[in-house]
């Protein structure tokens, strides 16, 4: 049995912010798969958004192997 060497990659976003959107493209460029959290349909999510960002309502947040960042600056 082969183990898979994929990264888990969890983007949370909310539709009105730029950031989120080229965070998004970066990722889908790449061809790194992601699971979106659109927080604004997803709001039983925001709880873990604010976990995550010290209790700041800011998008993207990128979860990737268990580390979060918070914003985003471009691609690799």
């Amino acid at each position: 049995m082969t183990q898979s060497s994929e990264t888990t990659v969890t983007i949370y976003t909310h539709p009105d912010c730029a950031y989120s959107s080229a965070a998004k493209m970066d990722y889908r460029h790449r061809g790194v798969s992601f699971v979106e959290i659109d927080v604004s349909k997803e709001k039983d999510k925001i709880d873990d958004l604010l976990s995550l960002t010290g209790g700041e309502r800011v998008t993207p947040v990128i979860v990737e192997n268990g580390a979060a960042t918070i914003g985003f600056k471009g691609g690799h």
